[in-house]
């Protein structure tokens, strides 16, 4: 045993201290003397039987294998790092060599403790490891090609989520050739933090990012729809109703497909920015120096071209969209917050709250008043160079056609709180006299004692007021609200043909029934009717068309009529193609309407009709404009002669510059017109 301690102990003082490191193993990189290694060494030659006389031969032994070992070793590494593709590989064999300064690698100084450290979690990239089933190692070009074109992609996907506008029109190539400053100050905030605190940045910023883009996604169907960008306050119930709209439109199967399509996108745009803000942010630590020049570069090409004034086209080639597009959305949801309460404020002042009943639409008295919703007629069709010789065609040969039954009309425009989708908001805004722009707006108003029009016009007992809404087909608890006496639905119209899309029963037939039901009956009571017409109601495909009254009978005849229309899936591929069946539904809810007041109106008829919002921007081309036109039609000349001061047209078309109100101011206006103080 003494002979042996002996020549270990000669062999260290050689100063050949490759083989002793090695035997030591992780002793020597401690600095410690190893007099317990040596100890440790002897009883392991005594258990394999070394004798005492062995020497450098018996100690050759020892050592062989953990020669062996360390060739088998460095074979393995050098694999791995060429499998690896990067720096990373190559680091990660190089500190493990750093524990064994006898192998080769010379042991990192104190000093660089820190940067030791920080190089093993961070500096060394998945592409290090062997990959599933070993695949890396057995195909290292394709592994290091996977390596680059995923890094690639991950760029890519976080400079789209970064710079992609919120609105389909702004998306241009200019959009994507900019400086976000957000990802100038997020790539220097990566690159200063430890180790712990930027992974935690990088995963934290990774989703935030992914949820910015979810955002802007919604807020791109919200400006198709509804020209406008989402409410995370007040727009979460338009999601029902959009899912509603789907299973209507498209069947169950269609709701359910669109639906499972955007929940899989939502995580996946998630998940996906998280990993690609992970992979970027390994690259740059694993390229520390090349990456801080890089930032340091375009945070000062941004502040130069932000002070100058710099564009791409038209589009500003420093941007910081984003620190924008979350500030309007902290505007946003404090406006939300507080706008509860000044609705609050807005909806205790009535003018004729405590008008006595027998003082109220004195000048309608013994009239049948019909209040007409025609969906989506707005300002575009008769506007709308595209459009408008159709549209105008059909409305001259309205006003002459009335006009040679007696009667005589006005027109202007109104402005609608809403465009695209959200007729309920407008009727309620033209009812009520309140501009009614959102959901929680609406839902305030239902619950509380605010009188519309049909509220007093049923506070008279002077009216029996009936509503006809084909294209409500389940309870609707609000329509106790305005007031109806009676409320025809879908399902209690007597109507047994098909759905046309979304609409479930055509204007035509919704005007017979409303005859049938409550206006052709005899020793009647005069009657105030909320009357909405669906058949122009997205996705305009297929279309009723006009038959003969006498042939309506229980609608069974527009099954052949649905037959013979357009398929909504090929109409909605070629926006010119939406805008002319759009303009044909149009056509065909004024001549429903216009016909029957000539068939079935008398001398106290007065119809109301307009539109409740402008269609979606597919249609409107882009403008954002609210206006939707608005006519009463009367024989009885007094019944005009009360709105003679308003300066409408004369027609059913009005003038371009025919005055222009709010919706929510005519319920006053209409009120003060038709009662004594008139």
């Amino acid at each position: 045993m003494s002979l042996f301690t002996r020549s270990r102990q000669q062999s260290d003082s050689t100063g050949d201290g490759a083989k002793p490191d090695d035997d030591a193993g992780g002793a020597a990189t401690d600095g410690d003397t190893g007099t317990a290694e040596p100890d440790s060494g002897t009883d392991e030659a005594e258990a394999d039987g070394s004798e005492t006389g062995a020497g450098p031969d018996k100690d050759t032994g020892a050592t062989e294998p953990d020669g062996d070992a360390g060739k088998a070793e460095s074979d393995s590494r050098a694999v791995e790092a060429e499998a690896g593709g990067g720096v990373g590989a190559a680091e990660a064999g190089g500190g493990a060599a750093a524990t064994h300064p006898g192998v080769g690698t010379p042991a990192r100084s104190e000093g660089d403790g820190t940067d030791a450290q920080e190089a093993a979690p961070d500096e060394a990239p998945d592409t290090a490891g062997a990959g599933w089933f070993g695949w890396r190692r057995r195909y290292p070009r394709t592994a290091r090609g996977v390596s680059v074109g995923t890094t690639v992609l991950a760029g890519a996907l976080v400079f789209f989520a970064l710079l992609v506008p919120n609105q389909m029109e702004k998306i241009e190539f200019a959009s994507f050739v900019r400086i976000p400053a957000e990802g100038v100050l997020l790539a220097g905030l990566l690159l200063a933090l430890p180790p712990r605190a930027r992974r935690i940045t990088a995963v934290v910023s990774g989703a935030f990012l992914g949820l910015v883009t979810v955002l802007k996604f919604v807020d791109m169907g919200f400006y198709q729809v509804l020209a406008r960008p989402f409410d995370l306050v007040l727009d979460w119930i338009l999601i029902e109703h959009a899912t509603d709209f789907l299973r209507e439109t498209f069947g169950r199967t269609g709701q359910v497909l669109a639906v499972v399509g955007v929940i899989v996108l939502f995580i996946a745009v998630l998940v996906l920015t998280t990993l690609a803000m992970v992979r970027l942010t390994n690259l740059m630590v694993s390229h520390r120096h090349v990456a801080a020049r890089t930032t340091l570069v375009l945070g000062t090409a941004w502040i130069t071209a932000m002070t100058l004034g710099v564009q791409v086209g038209s589009v500003p080639f420093a941007t910081k969209g984003n620190a924008e597009f979350l500030g309007n959305r902290v505007d946003q949801v404090r406006a939300g917050l507080k706008d509860a309460r000044v609705f609050q404020k807005q909806a205790a002042v009535d003018a004729f709250a405590k008008t006595p009943p027998d003082q109220l639409l004195t000048g309608l008295r013994g009239k049948d008043v019909l209040f007409t919703f025609i969906e989506s007629y707005g300002r575009v069709a008769i506007d709308d160079p595209a459009m408008a010789p159709q549209i105008d065609s059909v409305l001259k040969e309205g006003t002459s056609s009335l006009k040679a039954a007696g009667f005589e009309s006005r027109s202007g425009w109104l402005q609608s709180p809403v465009t695209g989708a959200g007729s309920w908001l407008a009727h309620s805004t033209f009812l009520s006299g309140l501009w009614i722009k959102n959901q929680q707006r609406y839902r305030s108003l239902t619950t509380s004692d605010r009188m519309t029009l049909t509220n007093y016009f049923g506070k008279t007992k002077a009216w029996r007021t009936v509503g006809v809404v084909p294209g409500v087909r389940r309870a609707w608890p609000e329509g106790k609200y305005f007031g109806l006496d009676h409320i025809y639905d879908s399902e209690h119209l007597g109507y047994h043909g098909p759905y046309f899309s979304w609409t479930p029963v055509p204007d035509q037939f919704s005007m017979e029934a409303f005859q049938r039901l409550e206006h052709g009956k005899k020793d009647r009571e005069p009657i105030m009717a909320e009357i909405i017409l669906a058949s122009s109601h997205n996705p305009w495909s297929p279309i009723a068309r006009m038959i003969d009254w006498e042939d309506l009978g229980d609608g069974s005849v527009f099954h052949q009529i649905k037959k013979e229309g357009t398929n909504p899936t090929e109409v909605w591929k070629d926006p010119e193609k939406v805008r002319t069946e759009y303009r044909k539904a149009i056509e065909y809810s004024i001549r429903s309407l216009t016909e029957w007041l000539e068939r079935y109106g008398d001398e106290d008829t007065v119809l109301v009709f307009l539109g409740d919002h402008q269609p979606v921007p597919t249609v409107t081309a882009g403008d954002t404009g609210k206006d939707v036109p608005i006519t009463i039609v009367a024989k009885d000349e007094k019944v005009l002669d009360r709105v003679a001061d308003w300066g409408w047209t004369d027609g059913l078309k009005p003038a371009e510059n025919a005055p222009r109100w709010g919706m929510d101011k005519f319920r006053d206006r209409f009120m003060t017109a038709y009662g004594p103080q008139n």
